[in-house]
């Protein structure tokens, strides 16, 4: 198909991660953690200190990636930067948007979901009718 988007098949693709430090530390011990001859990370912990401007960043940096098919995001992180996530359309790296120790999920605020949502309402049905 003309559409599909191609994942690197000679190396294996990482997940990136932006979240807090437990949650960071967490996938980190499972295998995630990866720092390239660059020493480009594929993570960011984000703590009080962590601006807006440095998240948004590494959530640029890590889509463009093509060694990333996964972004993580924290939730209450990417409301920080909802703008952004939100025009991201590409389908790889797939964002999906995880609860944190200390910020519950919020499926309102999921814009995957939202997507989902839209695509089996009758609104979308209806007009993909006309």
């Amino acid at each position: 198909m003309a559409g599909r988007a191609n994942i690197p098949t000679n190396s294996s693709a990482l997940i990136a991660i932006i979240a807090d430090e437990d949650t960071v530390t967490g996938f980190l011990l499972a295998g995630v953690g990866n720092v390239d001859l660059r020493k480009k990370a594929n993570y960011l912990i984000v703590d009080n200190k962590t601006t807006v401007k440095q998240i948004e960043d590494a959530f640029k940096e890590f889509t463009a990636r093509e060694d990333i098919a996964i972004v993580l995001i924290s939730q209450y992180v990417a409301n920080m930067i909802r703008f952004v996530v939100d025009g991201y359309n590409k389908p790889v790296p797939a964002i999906l948007e995880i609860p944190s120790k200390d910020h519950p999920y919020d499926p309102a605020h999921d814009s995957v979901l939202s997507r989902v949502k839209y695509l089996f309402s009758a609104d979308s049905v209806a007009s993909d009718r006309r």
